[in-house]
């Protein structure tokens, strides 16, 4: 998943709220993959799980997997969906044993909305699609090109293979096999991913400018990274002394007969004209051709037929004729990559390949990768075991916020359901009750994502998309909303420390420290973490929106009052105190205007549009303006009481300094004055 935007100049929208749509995008997306629409995302398990064998509609029969079947089969079910969510086009590609057995378009790769433009239906072997986050499989498959040359070690300090130092916090050094499997700790960043301004992308700059923190010791906590992914490519073209995009073309998708496909930036002149026209939706215009500013993390361009050919690679049988990976490297990379001497029982649950999230579905093993840009969101799957995979891009986001994503859980859960159903009952609970009633306890609290930002003032944004676990009747768990979905979910516990959906498939695994639980793995590299109490939604929430509306009716007072002054043909106010009257009111507008300033800036970024250094500099002035008037609205407050002014003009004067104190806790508690305005 890559779900990652950066300053952006697109053509004029459709309207005033598009910013604010595509920010809710990005933010539900964070909220449901972290979820990714992003990454989001990444995660592949339905929001509605088939039920276990038993109980109605279940079903141990698959169809045939041929290309008749699945062509009817996606026939029946695209069309309608595109028309119903207003995505513009889908490409989609199948394959077992060895073999294409289909490849279909559906939908535009142009809509002809463009004055003088010609509607294109999408051809799924011409027509590139953005594949964002998936290229990652293709970064992954270069590292362990040079691992198995000997030139790369999974587990050396990645230092030695750098010509810079990258964030640590921590002593532990972080290895390839962190940056694979996404716990090198490294927080999320926003800025720079993604640019619609047509400029080329420079890796090293990226990588070495405004850089993440390290957040948590490597190896320990699921935490998506497109910097750790870039960092692996990066070291790519260090070892291999060739640059990242050539190396690739050369090594991977030349080798996979992917001659259509390419990381280049912008595409050269005989990809050009093939690649499919992104869209808000299908009403909207086509927007401008998207830089990924980390190539390795998401630049991937690549029609369905290309797509289809590298899971044929990694299924052992490479169209392009000559072997990506050997044998027994490709069986190192499609294993889980970390166990519980580094994840401790959060290894019970999905875990990372090297590259690859598992996504184990009716009893099949599955590994696969989702992808997101600002408009493209992509997902693929292989079955190592049945020698079979999916791969599906569609180029706009639809109407609502989570149609993209939606519709490809709806296809590739589909497909798993329709082709390789389960084949016997799920295991049953083997915890007894006790225990079970013990973890439950443990595990009730507020969680947030460990895909976060903690060291910005992008921190605030953690107060969105939180997760409640609650205890319910025999020790089930019950999580409002439920991982990678917007509705709650009920689990219950089938080993120590391991849940399952009741009625589903998916599983949870979590570890606990001390009585506490420390971390609950719902997705390959994902994680939930409880969230600190000075910090929590209860707490925070309700004194930042009690603080702004008081602060607000102060400044809508101001002008009411005087006018009222006038026209009663009262007296002034009492000079007495006046400095200190002038001065809180000083604060009051600049928290106010900060809460403005703070709201327009995150809403911005989270848009996926550029917000000026200069712009953050003046809303953190303005915020400390308000945190400093603190003291002369406590002037303010004990001069009223010395002077026994009245009880309304005591309280009011004491409700202002309470509103600022309030805001100044929150702005130094969220990071608001951060002195680094990275995002």
């Amino acid at each position: 998943m890559f779900l990652d935007d950066a300053p952006a100049r697109p053509r004029p929208p459709r309207s005033g709220f598009r910013p604010l749509r595509r920010a809710a995008f990005l933010a539900t997306l964070f909220a449901v993959a972290a979820t990714a629409v992003a990454g989001c995302g990444a995660g592949t398990a339905p929001t509605n799980p088939a039920p276990p064998v038993g109980a109605p509609g279940a079903s141990t029969d698959p169809a045939a997997l041929n290309g008749r079947d699945v062509n009817a089969w996606l026939d029946g079910l695209l069309p309608a969906a595109l028309q119903r969510t207003g995505i513009a086009g889908a490409t989609v590609a199948v394959v077992r044993d060895g073999e294409i057995i289909t490849a279909r378009g559906y939908g535009h790769a142009d809509t002809g909305t463009d004055e003088g433009a010609v509607p294109v239906p999408v051809d799924p072997d011409r027509h590139l699609f953005r594949v964002g986050s998936v290229s990652k499989l293709v970064t992954a498959t270069a590292v362990m090109q040079l691992v198995e040359k000997g030139q790369l070690d999974l587990d050396a300090d990645i230092r030695g293979y750098l010509d810079f130092t990258p964030p640590r916090s921590h002593d532990r050094p972080v290895t390839l096999r962190h940056l694979l499997t996404h716990t090198a700790g490294f927080e999320e960043r926003i800025g720079g991913l993604i640019d619609l301004a047509g400029t080329g992308a420079d890796l090293r700059k990226a990588l070495t400018t405004d850089p993440p923190e390290q957040i948590y010791e490597p190896g320990t906590v699921p935490a998506y990274s497109n910097y750790g992914n870039a960092l692996a490519g990066y070291i790519v073209e260090r070892v291999s002394g060739t640059r990242f995009e050539e190396y690739v073309e050369r090594n991977v998708l030349g080798r996979a007969g992917m001659t259509s496909s390419t990381f280049a930036q912008p595409l050269p002149p005989h990809l050009r004209d093939r690649l499919s026209n992104g869209y808000d939706d299908a009403s909207a215009p086509a927007v401008p051709f998207e830089t990924v500013g980390v190539p390795p993390a998401g630049a991937l361009s690549a029609p369905a037929t290309d797509m289809a050919r590298f899971m044929l690679a990694h299924l052992g049988a490479p169209a392009g004729g000559a072997a990506l990976l050997s044998a027994p490297t490709l069986e190192l990379m499609h294993r889980p990559a970390l166990d519980a001497a580094s994840l401790g029982t959060l290894a019970g649950g999905p875990r990372m390949t090297l590259g690859f999230f598992e996504e184990n579905r009716n009893g099949h093993r599955i590994l696969g990768h989702g992808g997101d840009t600002s408009y493209f969101h992509s997902h693929l799957q292989i079955y190592p075991d049945d020698r079979a995979g999916i791969f599906i891009s569609l180029n706009s986001n639809g109407r609502g916020a989570i149609d993209s994503h939606e519709l490809r859980q709806a296809v590739l859960s589909g497909f798993a359901d329709r082709y390789f159903p389960p084949a016997r009952p799920l295991p049953v609970r083997a915890v007894d009750a006790a225990t079970t009633a013990e973890h439950a306890a443990m595990a009730a609290g507020t969680y947030e994502s460990s895909r976060a930002m903690r060291s910005t003032f992008l921190t605030a944004v953690g107060l969105v998309g939180r997760t409640t676990v609650s205890v319910q009747d025999g020790g089930r768990l019950l999580f409002e909303p439920g991982p990678l979905s917007e509705s709650p979910a009920l689990y219950e516990e089938i080993t120590p420390h391991v849940w399952r959906e009741v009625g589903g498939q998916r599983v949870l695994s979590m570890r606990a420290v001390d009585g506490r639980v420390q971390a609950i793995g719902f997705e390959s590299a994902f994680a939930l973490l409880p969230v600190e109490p000075a910090r929590s939604s209860a707490l925070a929430v309700p004194v930042i929106a009690a603080s702004a509306g008081v602060l607000v009716l102060a400044v809508l007072s101001w002008p009411v009052g005087a006018v009222a002054r006038r026209r009663l043909g009262r007296a002034p106010r009492d000079p007495a105190g006046r400095t200190a009257r002038v001065l809180s009111r000083l604060a009051v507008a600049g928290a106010v205007l900060a809460l403005v300033g703070w709201g327009w800036s995150i809403v911005s970024i989270m848009g996926l549009q550029d917000v000026p250094s200069a712009a953050l500099r003046a809303v953190q002035a303005l915020q400390l303006i308000g945190l400093l008037g603190v003291l002369p609205a406590a002037v303010r407050l004990a001069d009223d009481i010395r002077r026994r002014t009245g009880w309304r003009r005591r309280a009011a004067s004491g409700m202002i300094l309470l509103a600022l104190a309030g805001t100044g806790w929150f702005a130094v508690e969220f990071m608001l004055l951060a002195p680094d305005i990275s995002y």
